[in-house]
């Protein structure tokens, strides 16, 4: 849980289905416009499940030195170009972060899997007689991490995070501690995912949890995931040393909770995800109604979204009919373990804006979900605090809360 200290998103990046940078993301956000959109993948047919949130195309060339590009999943593409937006905007000098003080966490779900699709294509159906040697360092969890530390030249704790989709909200929590105890000053951290390849889809089918049409949490008709791809990466600095350079603060982690179901892989537990939302509140030093907004997990599941609605009633009482609760998965997908990365964007951008994001696709409501969803539009709304949750398959919770920069 962790309380008394604050860190400062200081610098913000990313690359989603919305597009390739943080306005283009924001803008699309608060428009309600969704990235979901027809599949473009080669050898991949499938009658049912025709839609994904895809990053747009983009040549990977003008971005990457030829030497480095080969040892590059498009994993590591999308974190790399997230990583620079986010130093470029953090008002430190990009040497500062070559240092010994400059830690780097990056979260994913699988890591390199195109990576891993394309070798086994390759050998097992093209049956080619050579192997890349740019294969391993490719598909390795945490070769975004590690392509982030080569490219700053920072030299503090780089590790990857794999949590399924809370390892954006434990990425962010982890650089949270090693920050409060004074081990770096800066942590580049944040998620990131490309899932969205023939592979994928076929193991995600197999689960029957995927969407024909859209994604629409918490809104009846609601029928499942769409899958995205996409990266968040974020620059963390103690909130004290943030103010004193006079840096600006998109907003601030004020605490968090991580807890396990230790139950069910995929069923979600209604009072283990309710305790981990009071859990970051009260290491906040908040109190429950002083949360104006909840960027919810709202996966578009007829389960997940029922459970996450009944617990935060159930830690907010009466409040809980006062919140304003979005799920921006219906514009950038799920983007597996880079998603609760993409949602803390929308959640620091909401505060300094004042702007609730809505749940797009919304045709109406479910009587098992009984709280404000935003439906379709953006609102304008005078909030300090906020949740950011993440419940992730194999019973895995992180929650952060987050206020407006002081």
């Amino acid at each position: 849980m962790m309380s008394g200290t604050r860190s400062a998103i200081v610098g913000i990046g990313c690359v989603s289905a919305l597009g390739l940078d943080v306005t283009s993301f924001w803008s699309a956000l608060k428009a309600g416009q969704s990235g979901v959109g027809p599949l473009r993948l080669p050898r991949y047919e499938n009658r049912f499940v025709r839609v994904a949130a895809q990053v747009p195309p983009f040549d990977a060339a003008a971005h990457f030195a030829p030497h480095v590009l080969p040892a590059l999943d498009p994993s590591s593409q999308y974190a790399l170009l997230a990583m620079r937006e986010a130093v470029a905007g953090s008002g430190l000098d990009r040497a500062s972060f070559a240092s010994p003080r400059t830690g780097v966490i990056v979260g994913t779900g699988a890591g390199g899997t195109q990576t891993i699709t394309e070798a086994a294509y390759s050998f097992y159906v093209a049956q080619e007689k050579r192997t890349s040697p740019n294969i391993v360092p490719s598909l390795m969890p945490n070769a975004a991490a590690s392509q982030i530390a080569f490219e700053l030249g920072a030299q503090g704790p780089t590790f990857a995070v794999c949590t399924a989709c809370a390892s954006g909200n434990h990425a962010v929590a982890l650089a949270h501690m090693l920050l409060a105890t004074g081990a770096v000053d800066r942590v580049i951290c944040g998620a990131t995912e490309a899932v969205v390849h023939p592979a994928g889809m076929r193991a995600w089918e197999a689960l029957r949890v995927l969407s024909s049409d859209t994604c629409r949490p918490f809104s009846r008709d609601r029928n499942g995931i769409v899958l995205g791809d996409g990266a968040g990466i974020f620059v963390l600095e103690r909130a004290t040393d943030a103010r004193r350079r006079g840096a600006r603060i998109f907003a601030e982690i004020a605490g968090f909770s991580l807890s396990a179901d230790a139950g069910d892989l995929l069923r979600p537990d209604r009072a283990r995800i309710g305790q981990t939302m009071a859990d970051a509140v009260a290491a906040a030093g908040l109190e429950p109604s002083d949360i104006g907004y909840i960027n919810a997990h709202g996966t578009g599941t007829i389960l997940n979204d029922v459970t996450e609605s009944e617990a935060i009633e159930d830690v907010f009482g009466e409040h809980a009919h006062r919140l304003a609760v979005s799920g921006t998965k219906s514009m950038h997908g799920h983007a597996l373990g880079a998603a609760s990365a993409l949602e803390l964007v929308a959640t620091a951008l909401a505060l300094g804006e004042q702007i609730v994001p809505p749940t797009a696709n919304w045709l109406g409501r479910d009587p098992r979900c009984r709280l404000d969803y935003v439906p379709n539009q953006a609102r304008p709304l005078r909030f300090h605090a906020a949740l950011s949750n993440a419940f992730a398959f194999g019973g895995l919770n992180a929650t952060l809360a987050v206020v407006a920069a002081e």
